[in-house]
């Protein structure tokens, strides 16, 4: 029961790496307060409230309930994301606006709400579920790679800023994690494969062999929102199966 007594405040929680994450700090402890676009979990100890990460308003009222709720936040997991293609030049102006404002933005409007709560609670931990895309990229994926670069500076900036506050604020970068996310792309360009064959075709890209379950990411944000990463702040945990540690110079 490594978080019996703390508070999570989770966005994007209804699904794929969110969803693990609620699951795992609820199963642990944790009183969990998650928003999505739908709620699938209810429990005691967890609560669902339907909200957008693009909303100020809606941020302050997730957090305003956690603080009605259960009594304060201590940990912030921000794992609100959408994915699209295109490169600067053919990624329309309104596609791009849309990445950056649920995918950063989102990023921001949740920790300008949860860190007043946080410093109430004498500190705490915010994890910001960020991509391997935030160092190396695909093609066409311009908006999304800058998002989630501008995830990880932004948590530099946070974890710099919060210090003396007693706030740790940390990015996990994971590399392909079998979510609703990542189907909905393996659909889009599976060709005359299966969804299963084309994620299990990415899979094969990282050297352990396959793509990451959501379990597996939400086990490193749950080590970096607890006290056993008491010393970590400012820090990018990959989460990539030894993806970005590839050398795609195959020898002869």
């Amino acid at each position: 029961m490594e978080f019996e007594g703390k508070v999570a405040v989770v966005t994007g929680g209804s699904l794929g790496i969110g969803a693990a994450v609620v699951e795992h700090l609820a199963r642990n402890g944790a009183a969990v307060v998650y928003c999505g676009h739908e709620t699938t979990m209810q429990a005691d100890n967890v609560l669902g409230v339907v909200a957008d990460v693009r909303s100020e308003a809606d941020m302050h009222g997730l957090v305003e309930r956690a603080v009605s709720e259960f009594g304060g936040v201590d940990i912030l997991v921000t794992s609100a994301g959408i994915q699209r293609y295109g490169t600067v030049v053919d990624t329309p102006r309104e596609l791009w606006d849309e990445v950056l404002a649920v995918n950063l933005t989102g990023v921001y409007t949740a920790c300008q709400a949860a860190i007043p709560a946080l410093k109430k609670r004498g500190g705490g931990s915010i994890v910001a579920v960020s991509s391997v895309q935030a160092f190396a990229t695909q093609q066409r994926v311009a908006a999304y790679t800058a998002s989630k670069a501008g995830i990880n500076a932004l948590v530099k900036s946070i974890a710099v800023d919060f210090a003396g506050d007693g706030i740790r604020a940390n990015a996990v970068c994971p590399g392909s994690v079998d979510t609703p996310m990542l189907r909905w792309a393996a659909d889009l360009f599976k060709g005359e494969s299966t969804v299963d064959e084309t994620v299990a075709k990415w899979g094969r890209t990282h050297p352990l062999g396959r793509v990451a379950t959501p379990a597996e990411v939400a086990e490193v944000v749950a080590f970096l929102a607890g006290d056993r990463a008491s010393f970590v702040t400012g820090a990018e945990y990959r989460v990539d199966g030894g993806l970005l540690a590839v050398n795609p110079a195959a020898l002869p």
